[in-house]
């Protein structure tokens, strides 16, 4: 009996000293932040598909420690928390709102018009990324690394009047956020107000202080500015060219281990050939909300789209930025500018 009983315990230790390996490389919490609520089409897709591949191909090793709203960093500090690494391991950068960190990201949104489909513009973006290296190295010099590209709903032209021609905003009053919208609008001939992004926009369109407001239609949804200015002109093809980027901290993916690293890359994969037809469905959804609500809206013929392509004189925009960009030492912003307009029209050909 004694030495039965010393076997018994001989043999647990040889199993505890056995699994201890297994349990302490068993799981690594990668800790994520996002400056938006959880719920809307981006979020969900990104925990219910992106985050579940991530722990399904990893076999449970990796777990998605999330945070929204920006609970640990906000939209225009999260390049900067993410590249430390020290507060968050991957999360959301939006190129927007870091311009100068990352220059050449803003050239999508310098193209009026784009892809006419989700799954269109799901393949350029994927196309982009793989062909021009300067995207991934702009983020390298930033201490990061693109997991997977995310994209969002199309351009609106929230309006309190209806039947407003694009090309001809003459003593007009507009909001944008994006400096390429603003010059596009300026050369239609509105005239663009500066005002911080808030529900006063929508209390401006009511009192006529506004005549109109250029945004992507969710963010004008979630401000109400169709109760004020009810009337909308929107396409697929207004695209934005407005990129979410899933990165993660350079460092934290080099320590991760080969199967770690390759587990991710097949969630990415997974997550990008579903992609395209979530934003088609959540486009579907949210402007049946709007009319379903009481907003008016017009989805524009491919005429009135040219029609607002010229007017915005996109091309003498481009190359002004082209100009600047080159007196601050980038010289690839004229060459990729040509190639990706070269990329663009290939793929509205293909789309046809």
């Amino acid at each position: 009996m004694k030495h039965q009983g010393v076997a018994t315990v001989i043999s647990a230790i040889f199993a505890l000293l056995t699994a201890f390996p297994t349990i302490a490389s068993a799981e690594k919490i990668l800790r994520y932040t996002d400056h938006e609520p959880y719920g809307n089409m981006r979020t969900q897709f990104i925990k219910n598909v992106f985050f579940s591949e991530i722990e399904k191909e990893s076999q449970g090793r990796l777990k998605i420690e999330a945070h929204w709203e920006g609970d640990i960093s906000s939209s225009y500090n999260a390049l900067n928390t993410l590249g430390q690494g020290t507060r968050a391991d991957i999360g959301i950068v939006v190129p927007e709102y870091t311009a100068e960190q990352l220059p050449l990201h803003q050239i999508f949104k310098s193209f009026p018009l784009g892809p006419e489909n989700g799954e269109a513009q799901v393949s350029f973006f994927h196309r982009v990324f793989q062909q021009y290296p300067q995207f991934a190295r702009e983020l390298g010099q930033n201490n990061l690394v693109n997991l997977q590209f995310f994209l969002g709903y199309p351009v609106g032209f929230f309006t309190r009047q209806p039947d407003v021609k694009l090309n001809q905003l003459e003593g007009t009053k507009w909001r944008t956020a994006s400096f390429w919208h603003q010059s596009f609008l300026r050369n239609a001939g509105g005239v663009t107000l500066a005002m911080p992004w808030n529900d006063k926009i929508t209390d401006a369109l009511r009192a006529g202080q506004l005549n109109g407001l250029m945004v992507n239609l969710d963010s004008g949804d979630d401000i109400h500015a169709q109760r004020a200015a009810p009337y909308i002109h929107y396409s697929p093809a207004l695209w934005l060219g407005h990129v979410y980027l899933l990165v993660i901290n350079k460092d934290t993916l080099n320590a991760l281990d080969e199967r770690d690293r390759l587990a991710i890359r097949r969630a990415a994969e997974t997550t990008e050939k579903q992609l395209g037809a979530a934003l088609d469905r959540g486009l579907a959804s949210l402007t049946a909300r709007l009319e379903n609500e009481g907003a008016k809206l017009h989805l524009m013929s491919r005429d009135e789209q040219i029609e607002w392509q010229k007017a915005t004189r996109y091309q003498e925009v481009q190359e002004e930025w082209i100009r600047q960009q080159e007196g601050k030492g980038n010289t690839d912003a004229g060459k990729l500018m040509h190639e990706l307009r070269l990329l663009l029209e290939a793929n509205a050909r293909e789309n046809r």
